[in-house]
């Protein structure tokens, strides 16, 4: 017995290859649209299979139908002994017919139906009395709009001056216009029913525990009353003038008690009781604090603000004394860190703060007389670079936690620095590692700028003494005006007026946080410590060797010829600061001879001697005459009395008189 198995055929969903490139790259055919599928389908329907036999029934017919009637029986016996074996072959045709021209019908009214396709609105009717009536609609719709529209305006315009009027005579501020300013500047939101602001670091990677936290809420009009009573002032009633009382503002905001005040922060270098110089390093905008109840909510939050700020700054410095492994221990107590700077220096930063101006005078006048009793407080300056240093110092910090380096996750908030980073692609050793790891704290940086700071003014110091002792030869120091808060730059030339092209002698002088180098002209490299008298030897020694090497050139540009020269004489006395320079001179004709002695204790020394020598007195030994031709004893030169205003310029009249005396 066999089974009937159903089978599906379905046509592949991928299209035939068309084309195969040299790459190995397929290209498809482009799939039939309805219209050419169908198209393709209906040529595969041969219609002639099917209509031929009733095509040919009916051509007989008719050409039997005009025949006599004798013969029509026959031919019609005929072709009925000739049609189709098949019973009703006819009525499948007319059938097949008819089903095909309902298909059609079908089709024709599915498109008429469907919108998409066709659309059958009425058509209407072209009437010239309907479109002025149109018109006329319209311009009675706009002019009723114009109407609407003046009224309207006027509305406004009315409720604009009104609420102008009330604004002007308003003596407090909008709250909802005070709140949106204050959400513009600090960081609001709402808890519970209240509104809490934020005033702390914390976003910036701050480590300061305290929470800078204020409520902002509305004032009550009992409250406003007091203020404008209050700022009403008595004298000006008295004066006759009339000014508009000033507004209120709407909002009360609420500060801490521990943020109340000024604040800033005090920075003292002390030695042996001694004030060498006194920074107040004050934040805030003025000294002067009024009362948290006449303060502008700005102004108390700036004030509360800088509080905190100089509170996060001295505690970060506490902690980072506390925890430092100096040779000397820097030592905190209270509010006041004391650290050791040079041998009897040290550094005092403290914190001042108080509730009201007074409070600040009384604590500054109190912890400056308990540390330096012989000096007053007005005496000492206020000094912008160290309060721009620890400013700036923390500000570093917090920008350094709040942006790092790329790249880095957009979701983290620590990352190495880029160094670390391409460590590995630039095979860094241990050593480079461990030093990446370093940084220094606000307290080594301030302190080392402390240290430069003094080194430069010991070395301004140097240099403005010995410009205003030694007259001759002229020194002048150019201050590189570019320099970091640990290293400075000073340029030192040394000429004589009037001789400066015979003669210049220049050296620089770099100034570290504990040391100083000196570059000469001929490229001598000298390294000092910190004490200033070693500066001051060496400008001195230079001053000498400068005297020595200018009567050189002199002596070159008028003729004479130098002998000898030494930059440490081993004759005459000890010097008690360096070795004694001196030059051998000759005139011209030989005759004459300068001998010139320079120290930088005892000055200038000039000894001239001539031949022949005038004491030649020849015996049984000594009895040619030739041996009179030399110098004789050098005497010794009045150099207080000769004329000239300058060392090279005595020398030059001394030389000039020496030749013409030949």
């Amino acid at each position: 017995m066999v089974t009937s198995i159903n089978i599906s055929v379905e046509a592949p969903c991928e299209n035939q290859i068309q084309e195969i490139t040299y790459d190995g790259q397929e290209i498809y055919q482009t799939p039939l649209t309805l219209s050419e599928n169908l198209a393709k389908t209906a040529q595969k329907i041969d219609f002639n299979k099917t209509n031929s036999s009733t095509s040919d029934t009916d051509d007989i017919n008719d050409d039997q139908a005009g025949e006599d009637g004798e013969n029509y029986n026959k031919q019609d016996s005929k072709e009925s002994s000739q049609t189709s074996l098949l019973p009703f072959d006819s009525i499948r045709t007319k059938l097949k017919n008819a089903y095909t021209e309902i298909c059609v019908l079908h089709d024709v009214l599915a498109v008429v139906k469907d919108k998409r396709y066709m659309v059958l609105d009425p058509v209407a009717s072209l009437n010239p009395t309907r479109e002025e009536k149109t018109m006329a609609h319209v311009y009675a719709s706009k002019k009723a709009l114009e109407g609407a529209t003046s009224v309207l305006f006027s509305a406004v315009e009315r409720l604009k001056n009104s609420r102008n009027d009330v604004a002007a005579n308003r003596l407090t501020s909008e709250f909802h216009v005070e709140l949106l300013r204050l959400r513009q500047n600090w960081r609001l939101k709402k808890v519970s029913n209240s509104i809490i602001g934020d005033l702390s670091y914390r976003t910036a990677g701050s480590k300061y525990a305290q929470a800078g936290i204020f409520e902002v809420t509305k004032a009550d009009d009992d409250e406003n009353a007091a203020m404008l009573s209050k700022s009403s002032s008595p004298s000006a009633s008295q004066s006759g003038t009339l000014s508009s009382p000033p507004k209120t503002s709407s909002l009360r905001v609420s500060i801490p008690s521990e943020l109340q005040g000024v604040a800033y922060i005090k920075v003292l270098c002390q030695k042996d009781q001694e004030d060498l110089c006194n920074f107040n390093l004050n934040l805030s905008p003025s000294n002067t604090a009024k009362p948290d109840s006449d303060m502008d909510w700005q102004q108390k939050l700036e004030a509360a603000q800088n509080v905190l700020f100089c509170k996060e700054l001295f505690n970060q410095l506490a902690r980072e004394a506390i925890q430092s492994h100096a040779s000397i221990p820097h030592l905190v107590v209270g509010n006041q860190i004391t650290a050791s700077i040079f041998p009897n220096i040290h550094l005092v930063i403290a914190l001042c703060h108080g509730h009201s101006a007074t409070d600040n005078k009384k604590s500054t006048s109190t912890s400056t007389s308990a540390s330096a009793p012989s000096t007053s407080t007005n005496t000492a300056e206020h000094d912008h670079v160290l309060e721009h240093s620890l400013h700036q110092l923390l500000r570093e910090v917090h920008y350094k936690n709040s942006h790092h380096s790329f790249p880095h996750p957009s979701s983290g908030q620590f990352w190495p620095s880029k160094r670390r980073c391409i460590a590995g692609p630039t095979a860094a050793d241990r050593y480079e590692l461990v030093e990446m790891t370093k940084s220094q704290t606000i307290l080594e940086q301030i302190i080392k700028q402390t240290q430069h700071y003094i080194m430069r003014r010991r070395a301004a110091f140097v240099l403005d003494s010995i410009a205003k002792d030694v007259k001759d030869p002229i020194i002048v120091s150019h201050w590189n005006a570019l320099s970091t808060p640990t290293l400075a730059c000073v340029k030192i030339n040394i000429w004589t007026d009037g001789y400066d092209t015979v003669c210049r002698t220049s050296l620089a002088i770099y100034v570290y946080e504990k040391t100083f180098k000196c570059v000469c002209r001929d490229g001598r490299v000298m390294h000092m410590s910190y004490e200033p008298q070693e500066l001051r030897n060496l400008l001195l020694c230079q001053i000498t060797q400068h005297q020595i090497l200018a009567v050189q050139n002199l002596a070159k540009c008028m003729g004479w010829q130098f002998l000898a020269n030494s930059s440490h004489l081993g004759l005459g006395p000890v010097e008690p600061l360096g070795n004694a320079k001196s030059c051998l001179l000759a005139s011209p004709n030989g005759d004459r001879m300068i001998a010139v002695r320079c120290n930088a204790q005892n000055g200038v020394q000039v000894s001239t001697s001539h031949s022949p020598r005038t004491d030649f007195y020849p015996g049984q030994v000594v009895r040619e005459r030739k041996w009179e031709h030399q110098c004789g004893p050098f005497k010794e030169v009045q150099w207080d009395k000769m004329e000239g205003k300058s060392f090279l310029n005595k020398m030059e009249l001394l030389m000039a008189s020496l030749t013409c005396s030949q």
